[in-house]
């Protein structure tokens, strides 16, 4: 039976495993991990009985893992998966009029080179997104304008100085992982931005047609696992500016113990200083490699306070409050029953809703629907 700490399942919905869970008003969207489901909508007035209202599906070879809302318009990703399948797509991103949310309708599709898109940011304007383009090595970062969803601009971009090809630049990672932007985050004028195993970039956008670097850190040298999200606190804790910084269980550089979360001082931007980390007690006991997805995945890019929930893999949902960030705490834990036919549960992303109650998609199959004590 699935184990719960200051927690409890109250709704669950059935359905394809996916890579993000996002809910507007009683809206619940989801991003599927494979194809033919690419997007489900599904109605969580009553979150005991949550009510399909609509799913796109997708083409072999393909996926739309990913998934934001805002002033009634949808965004999803299409990434290529391996070379297989239905090249007429192209990757890019699917933009959607969801005032009816049972009848999603296509805006347009924005075409990229390449694989598409991986993960966004959505504001309801502008969409921070991680494309790939011809003459790019790797995922960059881009900020589009969707003043007018018919027709996206892009406003500007930015990638660590070697990944434009076309343009010239030396490639100095030739012993290295190549570069690859995973997603940027914004916050005032700021993107923070993951960028796998080169690191964490915190970038000025006080002129969006000109990001600017303003400082960077990179673990991976010295721990084995990408940076998988760079979440900007809003407020100040003990009086000092603070990120959380998500590294991804997959992936590894060599055998190591599972992946967990950081936590940076960011008072002074132009040096990132790591103070303390995130990790589910027990889980990591000598020090001994254990396999992939066993440990940390994504923050909840929703919370609450002080209190951030967690996708932790195999360890399912982790509440972790970081009112004192050099000794965060959890608070709270959801660990559900494998889906059938999976060995562990893989707990892919996490979001919240205006009530409160938790969203917990397995990669797998299904989205658990769970309240909580500790907002």
């Amino acid at each position: 039976m699935a184990d719960a700490r200051n927690t409890k399942l109250v709704g669950h919905v059935d359905c394809p495993g996916g890579g993000q869970v996002w809910v507007e008003g009683t809206t619940l969207y989801i991003g599927h991990m494979r194809h033919p489901s690419g997007t489900s909508i599904v109605d969580v007035s009553d979150p005991t009985k949550p009510k399909p209202l609509a799913r796109i599906d997708m083409p072999t070879g393909w996926h739309s893992h990913k998934v934001r809302v805002a002033n009634d318009v949808m965004l999803v990703n299409h990434e290529r998966l391996g070379q297989d399948g239905e090249v007429e797509l192209g990757g890019g991103l699917g933009i959607y009029d969801v005032s009816k949310p049972s009848d999603p309708k296509l805006i347009t599709k924005w075409r990229t080179g390449g694989r598409g898109v991986h993960r966004f940011d959505f504001d309801g304007r502008y969409a921070y997104i991680s494309p790939t383009a011809d003459g790019y090595v790797g995922n960059f970062c881009m900020i589009l304008d969707l003043a007018d969803p018919s027709n996206p601009t892009e406003v500007g971009r930015w990638w660590i100085p070697g990944q434009w090809q076309a343009g010239g630049e030396d490639y100095p990672w030739n012993d290295w992982v190549p570069p690859r932007c995973h997603h940027p985050l914004r916050h005032g004028n700021r993107l923070y931005v993951s960028y796998w195993h080169h690191g964490l970039f915190i970038l000025d956008i006080e002129d969006m047609s000109q990001p600017k670097l303003v400082g960077q850190l990179n673990t991976s040298p010295a721990y084995p696992h990408p940076t998988h999200t760079c979440l900007r606190i809003p407020d100040p804790l003990r009086g000092r500016q603070i990120m959380v910084v998500a590294d991804e269980d997959v992936a590894k550089l060599w055998p190591s113990p599972p992946a967990f979360a950081w936590v940076f001082d960011i008072t002074e931007e132009r040096l990132p200083l790591p103070i303390s980390t995130i990790n589910v007690p027990g889980i990591d006991p000598d020090g001994s490699p254990q396999p992939p997805m066993t440990g940390c995945h994504q923050p909840s890019e929703r919370f609450s306070g002080t209190i951030i929930p967690f996708a932790w893999f195999a360890q399912g949902l982790r509440l972790f409050d970081i009112a004192d960030p050099y000794q965060p705490k959890e608070v709270g834990h959801y660990q559900p029953d494998p889906p059938n036919g999976a060995e562990r549960s893989s707990s892919n992303d996490v979001t919240i809703d205006e009530r409160g109650l938790i969203y917990l998609i397995d990669r797998q199959r299904g989205v658990d629907i769970i309240e909580t004590s500790v907002f």
